[in-house]
C-alpha cells in the first residue's frame, strides 16, 4: 500500500471511533440538564436521580472522547502536513473559537458542576451544566464550520505564491450554506442518539424488574434474576425515563428528517457528484426515481436489479417531482472540462450504501421508539423476551446511522479533500513513509481497542448498578466528593 492508503485508513478509524462519544456527549449534556431543571423546579427526588445517573455516565463518555479527540489535532500535522498548510490560514479562526471558547465552557463549567454538588447554590449550579452542554453545540458549531469549508469553500482567495487558501471572510465561513443545514441536522441527530440510550438503559431495567415481578408464575434463569431488588419508585422512574427519551428520539428524529431534507438540497446544488452517488445515477434523470435497493457490479457502474420509487430523488435534489437531477456520467464530463483529465466519481457501493444505511438506521430507531411508548403505555411493563434484545441493539442504531452518514460525507466528497481545490493525495505529507503511517496505524488502533475495553466496562458497571441512593447525608467542608449523591 501507499502512504497515502494507509494514511486515509487510519484517518478514518480515528475519526469513526471518536465520533461515536460525539453524538452521545452533546445529546447526554443537553438532557442531563433538562432533568436537574425538572428536579430544580418540582424538587421530585427521580429527576435527581436520573440526573446523577445518567450524569456518571455522561461524564465517563465525556473523558474517553476528549482523549480520542486529542489524536485528531496530531494527525493533522503527522499525516496531512500539505492539507494543513492549504487549509491553515481558514482553519485557524473557527478551530481556536473552538478551543478558546466552546471547550473553555465545557471544561470549566463542566468541572465545577462535578465538584459543585453542595457546594454551589442549586442555580448556580444548575447553570453550570446548562453552559457545559451549550459549549459542546459552540464546539459543533465551530467543527462543522471548518468541516463545511471543505465541502463548499467560500470567504477565501487563493494565494498562488504560497499555494494555499486565504481567508477573506470570516462570516461567510461561519454562514456557509453546508454549515447552516449541517450543524440543526447534526445536533437533531445527536439528541437522537442520547434519547435512544435512556430509552435502552432505562428499558432494560424494566425489562429486569418486569422479570422479577413475574418470577412468581414463571422461574427466571440464573442470568435473569434482579440484584437488588428494586422499589415502586424505580419501577416509575425508569418507566418516566423510558417514554422521556422515547419522545425525545421522536422529535429530534423528525427534526433529522426535515433537516436532512434541506440538506440534500444544499447537496446537490455544491455537490451535484454526491447526491449522483448516493443514487448510483450514472444517467441524468427528470424526474429521478429513488432507489430503496439496487444490486449491481462491485464497482457500482452496472444495475443489475433494483426497487425504485418514482419522483422521490427529484423531490430531495430540487423540491420539484419532476426536477432534474444530473447524473455521474455527465457530471464527470463537467469536471474534466473545469478541473483538468482524471476521475471524479467516489466510490460508489460505499456512497450508495452508507447513505442509505443512515437513513434506515434513523427510521429503525424512530420505529423502536414507537413501540418503547406503546409497550409501556398506561404503566405497562415489557416482559416479552425479544424487548431485551430490541433494548440492547437500539443505542447503536442512531449512532451507527451517525456514523455512516460522516462516511458518506467525507467518502462522497473524494477525490477532493477540499472540494474543487485540493486533491486527497496532494494533502499527504510528502515525507511520511509507509512504514511510519503503518506504524502508527497499529498503535493507535491498539490504543483505541483499549480505550474501547475501558469504555464499556466502565458504562456497564455504571448501568448495572440502576438509579443512585439520593437520600440525604451529612457532609464535612472538606469533603471532596465529585457527583456526591446527597442533595
Amino acid at each position: 500500500m501507499e502512504a497515502e492508503t494507509l494514511a486515509r485508513w487510519q484517518f478514518g478509524i480515528v475519526t469513526v471511533y471518536h465520533f461515536f462519544f460525539v453524538p452521545i456527549t452533546i445529546g447526554m449534556s443537553g438532557l442531563v440538564a433538562i432533568m436537574q431543571t425538572l428536579w430544580l423546579r418540582t424538587g421530585r427526588e427521580r429527576y435527581l436521580q436520573l440526573t446523577k445517573f445518567y450524569g456518571k455516565l455522561f461524564l465517563i463518555n465525556f473523558a474517553i472522547g476528549v482523549a480520542t479527540g486529542i489524536v485528531q489535532e496530531f494527525q493533522f500535522g503527522m499525516n496531512w502536513s500539505e492539507f494543513s498548510r492549504f487549509v491553515g490560514d481558514i482553519f485557524g479562526a473557527p478551530l481556536a473559537l473552538e478551543g478558546l471558547l466552546a471547550f473553555f465552557l465545557e471544561s470549566t463549567f463542566l468541572g465545577l458542576w462535578i465538584f459543585g454538588w453542595d457546594r454551589l447554590p442549586k442555580r448556580i449550579h444548575l447553570a453550570c451544566i446548562w453552559l457545559a452542554s451549550l459549549g459542546t453545540v459552540l464546539s459543533a458549531y465551530f467543527i462543522l464550520a471548518a468541516n463545511s469549508w471543505m465541502q463548499n469553500p467560500v470567504g477565501y482567495t487563493f494565494n498562488e505564491a504560497k499555494g494555499r487558501a486565504e481567508l477573506t471572510d470570516f462570516g461567510a465561513v461561519l454562514t456557509n450554506p453546508v454549515t447552516l443545514v449541517t450543524f440543526p441536522h447534526q445536533i437533531l441527530a445527536c439528541y437522537m442518539t442520547a434519547g435512544a440510550l435512556m430509552v435502552a438503559i432505562s428499558g432494560w431495567h424494566l425489562w429486569r424488574i418486569g422479570r422479577e415481578q413475574s418470577a412468581t408464575t414463571e422461574q427466571p434463569t440464573a442470568a435473569e434474576r434482579i440484584e437488588p431488588s428494586v422499589t415502586e419508585d424505580d419501577v416509575s422512574t425508569h418507566r418516566w425515563s423510558v417514554r422521556f427519551g422515547a419522545i425525545v428520539m421522536l422529535i429530534a428524529g423528525l427534526g433529522v428528517i426535515i433537516s436532512g431534507d434541506l440538506q440534500a438540497r444544499v447537496m446537490t446544488e455544491v455537490q451535484p457528484m454526491k447526491m449522483a452517488a448516493a443514487e448510483a445515477l450514472y444517467d441524468t434523470a427528470q424526474p429521478a426515481s429513488f432507489s430503496v435497493l439496487t444490486i449491481g457490479s462491485l464497482d457500482g457502474s452496472e444495475e443489475l436489479f433494483s426497487i425504485k420509487v418514482p419522483h422521490v430523488l427529484s423531490f430531495m435534489a430540487t423540491a420539484d417531482p419532476n426536477g432534474r437531477v444530473e447524473g455521474i456520467r455527465d457530471i464527470q464530463q463537467a469536471y474534466e472540462a473545469t478541473y483538468g483529465p482524471g476521475s471524479y466519481t467516489p466510490n460508489i457501493p460505499v456512497a450508495y450504501w452508507g447513505f442509505r444505511l443512515m437513513m434506515g438506521m434513523g427510521f429503525a430507531a424512530m420505529a423502536v421508539g414507537l413501540l418503547s411508548l406503546w409497550l409501556t403505555r398506561r404503566n405497562r411493563i415489557p416482559t416479552q423476551s425479544w424487548v431485551r434484545l430490541m433494548f440492547v441493539v437500539l443505542p447503536f442504531l442512531p449512532l451507527f446511522a451517525n456514523s455512516f452518514g460522516w462516511i458518506f460525507t467525507e467518502m462522497g466528497r473524494q477525490p477532493w479533500v477540499v472540494f474543487g481545490l485540493l486533491g486527497t493525495a496532494s494533502g499527504v505529507s510528502p515525507g511520511t513513509t509507509v512504514g511510519e503511517v503503518a506504524t502508527s496505524l497499529i498503535t493507535f488502533t491498539v490504543i483505541y481497542g483499549v480505550l474501547a475495553v475501558v469504555e464499556v466496562k466502565l458504562l456497564l458497571t455504571y448501568i448495572v448498578k440502576g438509579l443512585p441512593d439520593v437520600t440525604p447525608v451529612e457532609q464535612t467542608d472538606d469533603e471532596d466528593t465529585p457527583l456526591s449523591f446527597a442533595y
